[in-house]
């Protein structure tokens, strides 16, 4: 994990309220058959928890981890401090802390675009591997078409670092795809439900584009993700 972002959680950094991409995705594709409660949702990289913390208040089991100590910290007292409950580890990628075929769905809401490409890859491998079979995995990661995609220095591990232009100043490392690439890392034992490339441009003379990635995969039942 990048130091950055325990300097930031460090110094306070902290969102009370969850993603709504991420929100649309729980709601779609919780499971109609399995109760609230033995429905099992896992992300990595949850920062201070807000997702899990919305997931945990709607009756959803959630469990997640984070590479920042004070980031786990921060979201236990929450979840403590108003009585919900959650399995929340600090552990850095690309390793998950969980038995295999334990979740309903999974979340990575910008998390493993923060890392090298090749330690991406591996996350995503424990993230499948924790996933049931047909389970869903929601990925959401920055696009080459992002203005920041081209500032700053560009790394042999993929990363983009010292990011000086666009919405991705100050948060340290960042990879941006282009499909060929996100496919690259995403590896075998997937079914892509959906592939949603949304942009969001400045028309003020600022001029920025924010671009991303916002994937839907089925955990594949009768493929292995170990190529």
């Amino acid at each position: 994990m990048d130091p950055v972002w325990e300097n930031l959680y460090v110094a306070g950094h902290n969102q009370r309220y969850p993603w709504d991409c991420v929100v649309s995705f729980i709601y779609r594709h919780a499971p109609r058959d399995t109760p609230r409660d033995e429905t099992r949702i896992l992300e990595i990289g949850f920062g201070t928890g807000s997702n899990l913390w919305f997931a945990a208040r709607e009756g959803f089991k959630v469990s997640g981890t984070d590479g920042s100590d004070s980031a786990v910290n921060a979201a236990k007292h929450r979840f403590d401090s108003e009585g919900l409950s959650g399995d929340l580890r600090c552990q850095a990628f690309p390793e998950i802390p969980f038995e295999d075929n334990q979740f309903h769905l999974a979340i990575d809401r910008a998390a493993t675009t923060c890392v090298s490409r090749e330690i991406c890859r591996e996350t995503i491998q424990s993230i499948h591997r924790a996933l049931r079979p047909s389970g869903l995995f929601f990925l959401n990661t920055y696009s080459h078409r992002h203005t920041s995609a081209t500032a700053g220095q560009l790394m042999d591990d993929g990363r983009r670092v010292n990011i000086d232009s666009g919405t991705l100043t100050g948060v340290g490392g960042i990879c941006f795809y282009n499909e060929t690439e996100l496919m690259e890392v995403l590896g075998s034992g997937w079914n892509v439900m959906n592939l949603d490339h949304v942009m969001v441009e400045d028309r003020t003379s600022n001029g920025s584009v924010h671009a991303e990635w916002r994937a839907v995969l089925q955990k594949s039942d009768c493929a292995s993700n170990d190529d």
